[in-house]
């Protein structure tokens, strides 16, 4: 795997993609620069060698149409201001206007590109827009592993223009150590914690995960179609009637593979969707009718603690509870901890996939885990087994 470390960018233009596909409030200020923090290293390396730098990103899902709102000129000062160099900007992709900005580019100098979906081509993995992206570098470096599972054309194609001169950044890189870490050189025990409201969106990755994992947490509202699978009364409890087969077909593969599958015990049942219902704590098969269960129960919570810290590889996607809401997020927070502790104690821990890095930054252990992944799309297709497109044109 060559990784940015394999070249020397002395006098060279890298071409980066990287995914700046930040959330910008109605000010155009950018509320959340993590994935821009994130591709720092690897500019900053491309700098110190004495090269250039070309960032090539999307922003948004302007379908293919120059969208003034969904400009990347609104980012350019927070980029230079967390790089720590004044970064230009280009009014296109390519063109006239990128040409000519790339080709007065100095060594130590950053240049961003216009959003790369104002060009329909880019979504659509077009060759001759590929090609026209690989003539502002020299070599092609992918470090956007939000991005990585999209065949487009700057994050695919391009690779094909760059033979022998085509890397993965550090944060890509890293992306795809973490992953194989959980997925193929874990230490063992290895835990899989997955939550979130529904089993239909997991089925993939809980299938290719059984044979490589010793335990597996279920949380959030999927726990109600096993419960409910089994014989449990779940109120009025979110559950996926038509997956119930699925779930019983998944314990019996689980049991065959030795795996151990923790489902909740009890729950914080509410008589409403609200974070001012009345709630009672219920054995997780005794919902009664009206009320839901909105997190996880004390017992719950005792028997995932010793699970989690008996484990020495971690993969945490989705929350346990309804955690948008206070009086429901006691379980989220609790599994966090407990995943804290067990990575102090040596453990290698993984969050990845939408709700829980949520979670995870809402409550603040994105410093307390191993490692946060920054693509909620692209994780999954991994844990689902897929070799993602953009890796594999570096591969290649």
């Amino acid at each position: 795997m060559k990784t940015i470390d394999d070249y020397n960018f002395e006098n060279k233009k890298a071409l980066i993609r990287v995914d700046f596909n930040v959330p910008l409030d109605g000010d155009f200020n950018v509320t959340d620069t993590s994935r821009i923090e994130a591709a720092k290293p690897t500019i900053l390396k491309v700098l110190e060698d004495g090269g250039s730098a070309v960032l090539m990103s999307h922003l948004g899902r302007p379908k293919g149409k120059a969208n003034p709102d969904m400009s990347l000129s609104h980012i350019c000062d927070t980029v230079s201001e967390i790089i720590g160099v004044q970064v230009k900007f280009a009014e296109n992709c390519v063109g006239d206007a990128a040409e000519t900005a790339v080709s007065n580019l100095e060594n130590g100098e950053v240049l961003l590109l216009e959003n790369l979906r104002f060009h329909a081509e880019e979504e659509q993995g077009d060759q001759d827009f590929a090609k026209a992206l690989s003539n502002h570098g020299d070599i092609y470096v992918n470090d956007a592993f939000g991005t990585a599972h999209r065949a487009h054309a700057s994050t695919t194609i391009v690779a094909q223009f760059f033979p022998g001169n085509k890397c993965f950044g550090y944060l890509l890189a890293k992306e795809i150590k973490s992953i194989e870490k959980v997925m193929q050189t874990g230490e063992k025990p290895v835990t899989a914690i997955l939550g979130g409201a529904k089993v239909s969106s997991k089925i993939t990755i809980i299938e290719n995960i059984l044979d490589k994992v010793d335990n597996l947490i279920v949380g959030g509202g999927m726990t109600y179609t096993f419960i409910k699978a089994q014989g449990g009364k779940v109120g009025d409890s979110i559950c996926e009637d038509d997956k119930m087969e699925l779930a019983l077909e998944i314990l019996k593969q689980a049991e065959a593979k030795g795996v151990k599958v923790h489902l909740p015990v009890d729950v914080l049942a509410a008589d409403d969707f609200d974070n001012n219902a009345n709630t009672q704590y219920v054995d997780v098969n005794e919902i009664p009718d009206g009320w839901q269960g909105l997190d996880a129960g004390p017992k719950t919570l005792e028997n995932f603690k010793q699970a989690i810290l008996d484990s020495k590889t971690i993969l945490w996607n989705g929350p346990v509870g309804v955690f948008e809401m206070e009086n429901f997020a006691k379980g989220t927070i609790s599994v966090g901890n407990y995943i804290d502790e067990a990575t102090q104690k040596g453990a290698f821990s993984l969050v990845g996939g939408g709700d829980s890095v949520a979670a995870v930054k809402q409550f603040g252990f994105q410093d307390k885990v191993s490692y946060v992944s920054t693509g909620g799309g692209a994780m999954l297709e991994s844990l689902e087994g897929r070799t993602l497109p953009g890796i594999a044109a570096i591969l290649d």
